[in-house]
């Protein structure tokens, strides 16, 4: 099923439903790379230049607005140059983790390896998507995913930056596909929203048809903004790159357009709300789950927090809700790190008011 970035708010709803089915099959064939093309011998390490983040963590300036996509409206200190780690060596955005299509411009190409573009360039989204889910993927390997422990959608993922116009993000199981679209703020634009779709390809690895049921797909929403945090503090510590926003603030750039301020966040992982406070929406109720793991990984430290939310997430059911799922990663944090770790792990789920806790 597919799995939304959006969640409900005053005004904006998600818009899944304008991906009729008969839109999905006309789009399918679109934006590959033709079977003639033979580019150039390219390099298994390119130059990228990518947001620190995004525009807003970067700068911390909160007033940032899209500008149509003008190169002018975002300052260059936003700004970072990287390696692309992990290409084929086919000159595409294409590698070991990621491979990347683009339906609204040509398909970036470079036989030199350099991708270097600002965000006027619809390039510079097949570049941001790239580089964030290859880091995303890296993180988890450095965590021991696919080493020590089980892998976690270490495989290729595909992802298209297309959704016809509709200011939108999802990822499609039928596909094993990660979308974003345009409008607004682009949203490939922002490292946490394309980090957020890349953790409902991880569920969906991990457990096939995870978010099968209300809490379940309420998990799944929590897990994505929990790793979109993770991914991007990881890497600006690798990278020497200050955040100037609130750490539990999520999408900070792609929210601008939307929410009031004076700080832009599409959701956040402090919001202090508890299992009572349900209102049967995924998003919504994920902020409770969420706020679960970012207090474990507060009190745990970030890679042992990693390591048991990712792992424990392997034994829950399709339809599991906030119970099992709590009393599943409690026994995981038992499992690894014995029983202080477990007694922290279910404190964390009790101050939210889990049943079961």
């Amino acid at each position: 099923m597919p799995r939304s970035t959006r969640a409900p708010r005053s005004v904006r709803a998600p818009r899944l439903a304008l991906a009729t089915a008969a839109a999905l099959a006309t789009l399918a064939g679109l934006g590959s790379v033709p079977a003639a093309a033979k580019p150039a011998p390219g390099t298994t390490t390119g130059t990228g230049q990518v947001f620190k983040v995004n525009p807003v963590q970067a700068t911390g300036d909160e007033t940032l607005t899209d500008g149509k996509d003008a190169a002018s409206a975002v300052p260059a200190s936003a700004y970072a140059t990287v390696a692309l780690r992990n290409l084929d060596g086919s000159g595409y955005l294409s590698g070991r983790w990621a491979a990347v299509r683009s339906e609204t411009g040509t398909p970036v190409h470079s036989a030199t390896g350099d991708f270097r573009f600002t965000r006027d360039a619809d390039q510079f989204e097949q570049v941001m998507a790239y580089f964030w889910v290859n880091e995303a993927q890296e993180y988890l390997q450095g965590l021991g995913f696919g080493s020590e422990l089980r892998g976690a959608n270490d495989r290729v993922q595909n992802v298209r930056l297309n959704q016809w116009g509709s200011d939108n993000s999802f990822f499609t199981d039928k596909k094993d596909e990660i979308r974003f679209g345009k409008g607004g703020v682009d949203d490939a634009e922002d490292a946490e929203v394309i980090v957020h779709e890349y953790g409902h390809a991880v569920h969906e690895a991990q457990v096939p048809g995870f978010g099968a049921s209300p809490e379940a797909g309420a998990i799944g929403e929590a897990f994505g903004d929990y790793l979109a945090v993770a991914v991007g503090d990881a890497a600006s510590a690798r990278y020497g790159w200050t955040s100037r926003t609130p750490e539990a603030c999520v999408a900070d750039w792609d929210s601008t357009g939307y929410t009031d301020g004076p700080v832009h966040c599409l959701r956040r992982l402090d919001t202090g709300k508890v299992y009572a406070d349900r209102v049967g929406e995924v998003h919504a109720d994920g902020e409770i789950w969420s706020q679960a793991l970012y207090d474990i990984r507060t009190a745990l430290g970030a890679r042992t927090a990693d390591r048991i939310i990712v792992n424990a997430q392997f034994s829950f059911a399709p339809d599991t809700d906030f119970s099992a799922a709590a009393l599943a990663t409690v026994a995981t944090a038992r499992q690894m790190y014995g029983d202080q770790a477990a007694a922290t792990v279910r404190q964390a789920f009790a101050a939210r008011q889990i049943p079961g806790m």
